[in-house]
């Protein structure tokens, strides 16, 4: 596939937000890739069947490289409760194999509406900043599979890394907000791996879609990716020197217009 200018700017461009408001906020990026990487599929001519399914994967591929990078600086201030990945990993592979190939069967509008519920929620929870309460402690390896597996399915969905669900949900089993943070980053690699392992088996008897491999766009992943790593490091320099809170606030409202446009469309 040749690039032409304008889309390889379209993804830096991106890239670069996405690397921002990550670094800024510290959240993942998905809630502002997913919608924007279907526009950009969109205006060049992909399938809209396909779309929804594409920019999933490829947010989930940029994972990958974002996990480790956020792990390693994670790990260097002892914040990766590495007992409590061991027990969440296993369940959490299975439910991302599975949500991918859940995701592939969905009509490709379920899965528009799916991620715009998603953001939505997120959208909200930036809004009135909830947070659990620590009521309870780890459950039991059955426990622990089962919960894994559901942060799996529902982040291969929606091409997050999981830290939406495993964050509330360890702060709930009384894990330290620290820890919490620095657990998931290390969990969103195993999301991340299978569930574009998933995408990218799930979609190999597709017709040939330029610059794909099943439902992963490749420029998108390498530019993405590339802009993204180079930005975050600005916007959590940016963090530190500015209300957090309020941008938090304005954020949440550009993420409700994009949930608007994706049920819209």
């Amino acid at each position: 596939m040749l690039l032409d200018a304008q889309l390889i700017l379209e993804l830096a461009v991106l890239g670069l937000a996405v690397g921002f408001i990550a670094g800024l906020l510290g959240i993942g990026g998905a809630m502002l890739m997913v919608p924007a990487m279907t526009i950009i599929l969109d205006g060049r001519g992909y399938p809209s069947g396909y779309t929804s399914k594409m920019a999933v994967a490829t947010s989930l591929a940029t994972i990958c490289f974002t996990s480790l990078s956020s792990l390693r600086a994670h790990q260097q201030r002892r914040a990766v409760l590495w007992h409590v990945v061991r027990v969440l990993a296993p369940g959490i592979i299975v439910g991302s194999l599975v949500g991918a190939h859940l995701a592939v069967a969905l009509p490709g509008k379920v899965l528009g509406i799916t991620f715009a519920v998603f953001v939505a929620l997120s959208a909200t929870q930036m809004l009135l900043d909830l947070k659990p309460k620590a009521v309870r402690t780890l459950p039991g390896p059955a426990g622990t599979f089962s919960m894994g597996t559901l942060i799996g399915v529902v982040s291969a969905l929606v091409g997050a890394g999981g830290a939406f669900i495993s964050v509330p949900f360890m702060t709930w089993c009384n894990v330290k907000i620290h820890d919490a943070v620095g657990t998931s980053a290390a969990l969103g690699f195993p999301i991340a791996a299978a569930g574009t392992l998933g995408y990218v088996w799930a979609g190999r008897d597709l017709p040939a879609l330029p610059g794909a491999a099943g439902y992963l766009f490749l420029p998108g992943l390498v530019i993405i990716s590339i802009a993204s790593m180079a930005m975050a490091p600005l916007g959590a320099r940016t963090a530190h020197r500015t209300g957090a809170r309020k941008l938090r606030k304005g954020f949440a409202v550009v993420l409700y217009f994009l949930a608007a446009y994706l049920l819209l469309r």
